[in-house]
């Protein structure tokens, strides 16, 4: 799983694992704390079966604070070194960060990434980073997920809509095919263009998803969106039968830019907000099947959440939009 970290430009690479390790002109990290990178990335794309992007966002993560670590101590951090770290040094970090214009979400991001390694680190006898757990991450607004009503969400599947675009037929049909999925499956982007040829076939009821950490869920099929699927693969030329379902323009694979841009026409078109996006689409699922009765549970397994909690956040979204209506119509409001 490490090989799929790529390295980039500055970066040296572990002599006994082969993990990417970062380095930079000003500071390089002590041996000991490269190896142990190493050794973490390893653990994370192999027993947590993160994936490979999620492994660079960390990589880089603990790359930054090693950095600012090393600057400010004066030297490269080791192990023996980084369990003197006081919370003075991670406070520093992080107005450092902010500084530089980082979000309060992004620097929770940053912290939750070198905290997995600090545990890493205790797990395995190699020392322990209490400075780390002694400060608290910024806090973090919650936003709610911006819907789409229920009409806009359908007419975003509409081939008609785009009719006067220069466009070959199949490409429309296939944009229309992934957003169908996103609305009436609930999938993620990436989820939909991760399908195979070989997962659809005729008549078929229910569609099996790999998601987020390879983990694998069924999902019914709407026969309207079966027939988004069917129309696009009737129209399509050249689609191979054991490769990518939807394929760009030269016979790849779809890049989901593509898709974003497709729904950036169609929200013109609409009249619809920026919030519009193909990821609001999996919004719109959970919130119209919440609002019409769905029970929460099945929709957690519907959308592929690890924890329920994740999922609470639609009954928010439910409450407000009842207030929206109760606000605008009721006589008394």
């Amino acid at each position: 799983m490490a090989d799929s970290v790529r390295l980039r430009k500055g970066e040296e690479s572990d002599v006994i694992t082969g993990a990417p390790i970062a380095m930079t002109d000003q500071t390089k990290i002590a041996p000991d704390v490269a190896a142990e990178i190493g050794r973490w990335l390893i653990f994370l794309g192999a027993e947590k079966r993160m994936s490979a992007k999620t492994l660079e966002a960390y990589e880089r993560d603990a790359r930054q604070f090693f950095d600012f670590i090393g600057r400010h101590l004066g030297g490269a951090p080791s192990l023996k070194r980084l369990a003197k770290l006081t919370p003075h040094h991670v406070r520093a970090f992080m107005a450092a960060r902010r500084s530089e214009g980082l979000s309060g979400r992004s620097l929770t991001r940053v912290l939750a990434g070198v905290r997995s390694f600090a545990r890493f680190l205790e797990r395995n006898g190699k020392g322990q980073v209490g400075a780390l757990a002694a400060v608290r991450a910024p806090k973090v607004a919650k936003s709610l997920p911006k819907p789409l009503a229920v009409s806009a969400a359908r007419r975003l599947t509409d081939c008609e809509l785009r009719a006067g675009e220069a466009r070959e037929p199949w490409v429309i049909a296939r944009d229309a095919a992934v957003l169908g999925l996103l609305y009436g499956c609930g999938l993620r982007l990436s989820e939909a263009l991760s399908l195979k040829r070989g997962d659809l076939r005729p008549g078929q009821d229910v569609i099996t998803v790999v998601g987020k950490g390879n983990k694998a869920r069924m999902v019914p099929l709407l026969p309207q969106v079966e027939k988004l699927v069917a129309d696009y693969i009737a129209l399509c030329p050249n689609l191979p039968p054991d490769g990518p379902l939807f394929i760009g323009a030269r016979g790849g694979p779809l890049a989901p830019r593509v898709v974003q841009l497709a729904m950036a026409r169609l929200r013109g078109t609409l009249g619809l907000p920026d919030t519009a996006t193909p990821h609001a689409l999996r919004h719109s699922f959970a919130t119209h099947l919440l609002a019409r009765g769905g029970d929460l549970r099945a929709i957690q397994e519907l959308l592929g959440h690890t924890s329920l909690s994740t999922t609470q956040i639609y009954t928010a979204v439910d409450a407000e939009r009842l207030l929206d209506v109760y606000s605008s119509t009721h006589p008394r409001a």
